[in-house]
């Protein structure tokens, strides 16, 4: 069996504390039962959390201080088959060492999809 797939998605809003991104709902990111994968959500909800981490800075291969993902927790709550999805990145505890970032992933009209907590370390 072959599969194929594509993630895209846009950061629209950015600050010192908080991330906002949206990623629309479409063909590759799919499961066979037309609903999004876990997978696909949970990269977007980890992503939307490292650049929150990672700050202002501009990122690049071999940067240092990345943001390393060192534990996530997630809870899926919903799923849809079409629309976009909204993530909303926020500091629990922002630190030199260690940063802990709560996401939170919404569908259409506000519908809870996720909630996502990761914690990270400057690599």
């Amino acid at each position: 069996m072959h599969v194929n797939g594509s993630i895209q998605f846009s950061i629209t809003e950015q600050s010192a504390e908080q991330v906002t991104g949206e990623m629309p709902v479409q063909a590759g990111i799919l499961n066979p039962f037309g609903t999004v994968h876990a997978g696909a959500t949970l990269w977007f909800a980890d992503v939307c959390a490292t650049v929150l981490a990672f700050g202002g800075a501009q990122m690049t291969p071999g940067a240092a201080g990345f943001p390393l993902a060192i534990n996530l927790n997630a809870s899926l709550l919903g799923n849809q088959k079409d629309g976009l999805f909204r993530a909303t990145s926020v500091f629990v505890k922002k630190g030199k060492r260690l940063s802990v970032v709560r996401t939170t992933v919404t569908g259409d009209n506000g519908r809870l999809i996720a909630e996502v907590t990761t914690s990270h370390v400057p690599a």
